[in-house]
């Protein structure tokens, strides 16, 4: 079982170790990680090339990819993040953590491409298989880059660190090497469209992923048509859509199903694994989570009901909308609290508590809803198979909490005392699932089949293709279970401008956590609109917990070359709006 996982994460544990040892992760990114004697036989050749998807372990490449939502506004941080606290400087490790990770994945894969075809002795097939391989993860990393640097230095051959003294390439330069080595991909005749559940070699890049990248670049140089060709022909690859549940997709046993493109190939081993239940698990959960990243109150009130028609909290709780945001906490408080636990609720609206049927009251909120709302979020007073001292423990989200044992069986929040949203999604319940805190074995999504039929929409949409954009649109909404566009009157679709922001929400409710949605927001330029004043991190009923800051301008869609790059390198010219 998972064989690829084992061949990426552990053979080349030992390579690894050595160059951690010598301190190149640590203080020589850029260093080019084989040697002279490293691609001479062809099992030191595939441990070179298993270096190279080993940097998907690192936290802003794959195995936390999830923190960006929370950039995004769609989650929310409670620990904060500089950027959202406006305090973020060009020396932020926010900016030089990614810029790190990203070239040295870029620093691996050219060791790879120019010393395969020198040094290793492999067959044809195989040669033309890994040099592809190696291709697409360094298009994939300079993608990543040019995502948020807006242009940035090209390196095609391995070399010291003395010799990183390149200028930046412009963002369209970048965007044309990344197509080119995606192309050298597509036309390599050894690189398989895709590999079926159980392949030895599962979980390696593929033409599928290829064309589902480049049509990526393609989307952020609004080239359209070339953006929709690549996004059938990973249909044409043997990619579709999951055709169980949506909660079921992420579950370990559906991992290598046909819509996963590309994923961090997670086993439950220490080191080798993701960390979705700590930051995104609670206390209630299996090993006992932090709860680091919450869904935003405001993102949960945008999923639209069942029928398409868009949620009202006044629908609910006539007058909702115009109260104070802490003065609705009323609305969500437990039933048949005592008097001790009254007397600690700061809000003039008490008088509409009720002692019992307030619980009943609330959840008619999340009662006929876009079902994937409850398939990834937890919401008030649902329940959740937890772990309590080694057992399972069937809990439930109540406001104040009490306790997780009985009778109560309250879920435990890290927060004392405040009553946020949780996530369900990537956190394991009960004990069948028997996962670690810190190394959980589901794999983490990169690239899926659901990611680029909106994607297609998108393109298709904006070539005037509405009617093609609504049918890419219903294959996502039908396995979700919601009714399809055009359907009845809340789900017509009023030209090319209602229709491109109903694929916007639709990628914002079907790829929560999967760290795509930073990107779409700069890629839209719609990110601005997650620094309203207003916003910050907040309870469930809109309460401002901790504020965050203003938009500062638009230079924040280009994030800063980081400090210590520029004073390393004096020929990187640093981003307007930032200063070294």
């Amino acid at each position: 079982m998972k064989l690829i996982k084992n061949i990426i994460l552990l053979c080349s544990a030992a390579f690894i170790t050595n160059s951690c040892q010598q301190g190149l992760l640590d203080t020589n990114p850029y260093q080019a990680m084989g040697s002279g004697q490293m691609w001479t036989n062809e099992s030191l050749a595939d441990m070179g090339v298993n270096a190279i998807y080993n940097t998907f372990r690192y936290d802003r490449i794959g195995r936390r990819i999830y923190m960006y939502d929370a950039l995004a506004n769609v989650s929310q941080n409670r620990d904060g993040e500089a950027l959202l606290q406006g305090t973020a400087t060009t020396g932020a490790d926010l900016f030089s953590g990614y810029w790190k990770e990203h070239y040295e994945g870029v620093s691996r894969a050219n060791d790879a491409i120019t010393n395969l075809p020198e040094k290793a002795p492999l067959s044809a097939e195989k040669m033309g298989r890994l040099v592809a391989e190696s291709k697409f993860l360094r298009a994939f990393f300079y993608y990543r880059l040019n995502e948020v640097f807006k242009g940035v230095p090209i390196y095609t051959t391995p070399i010291s660190v003395s010799e990183y003294t390149l200028g930046r390439e412009t963002e369209a330069k970048v965007w044309e090497f990344i197509i080119s080595d995606l192309t050298d991909c597509i036309n390599e005749p050894n690189f398989p469209d895709r590999y079926v559940k159980g392949n030895s070699l599962y979980g390696r890049a593929t033409k599928g992923a290829a064309y589902a990248l480049r049509g990526k670049a393609y989307m952020w140089l609004k080239e359209w048509a070339k953006a929709e060709a690549d996004f059938k022909k990973v249909g044409e690859a043997g990619y579709k859509l999951f055709e169980g549940s949506y909660s079921d997709l992420f579950k370990e046993a559906n991992e290598q199903c046909e819509e996963m493109i590309l994923t961090v190939q997670n086993i439950g081993v220490v080191n080798c694994g993701s960390d979705t239940q700590k930051a995104l698990g609670t206390r209630s959960s299996y090993g006992s989570g932090w709860n680091t990243f919450c869904p935003n109150p405001d993102h949960v009130d945008s999923y639209a009901n069942i029928d398409g028609s868009p949620f009202n909290w006044d629908d609910i709780i006539p007058g909702y909308n115009l109260m104070k945001p802490n003065d609705r906490v009323v609305f969500f408080l437990r039933d048949n609290m005592t008097d001790a636990e009254k007397g600690k609720i700061n809000s003039p609206e008490m008088s509409q508590y009720l002692p019992e049927g307030n619980e009943a009251r609330i959840m008619k909120a999340y009662e006929n809803r876009d079902p994937r709302l409850k398939m990834t979020i937890i919401t008030p007073y649902s329940t959740y198979r937890g772990v309590l001292s080694g057992k399972e423990n069937t809990v439930t989200l109540r406001h104040p909490y009490r306790t997780d044992n009985l009778p109560e069986q309250d879920l435990q929040l890290a927060s004392s005392g405040k009553y946020y949203y949780l996530y369900r999604k990537f956190v394991y319940e009960g004990l069948d699932e028997t996962p670690s805190r810190d190394y959980g074995p589901i794999d983490q999504p990169i690239i899926r089949y659901a990611d680029v039929l909106l994607l297609q929409a998108e393109a298709l949409n904006e070539q005037g293709k509405t009617a093609e954009a609504i049918e890419c649109v219903n294959k996502v909404r039908a396995r979700a279970g919601v009714a399809l566009l055009n359907s009845n009157q809340y789900t017509q679709v009023a030209g090319q401008d209602n229709m491109r922001e109903r694929i916007r929400n639709e990628r914002r409710w079907e790829l929560n956590c999967e760290g795509v949605l930073l990107f779409d927001e700069m890629r839209w330029r719609t990110w601005e609109n997650t620094f309203k004043p207003t916003n910050g991190t907040k309870e469930i009923w809109g309460g401002i917990y901790k504020s965050c800051a203003a938009w500062k301008g638009d230079y924040m869609y280009a994030w800063p070359i980081p400090l210590k790059e520029c004073q390393m390198n004096t020929n990187l010219i640093q981003n307007d709006g930032w200063t070294n």
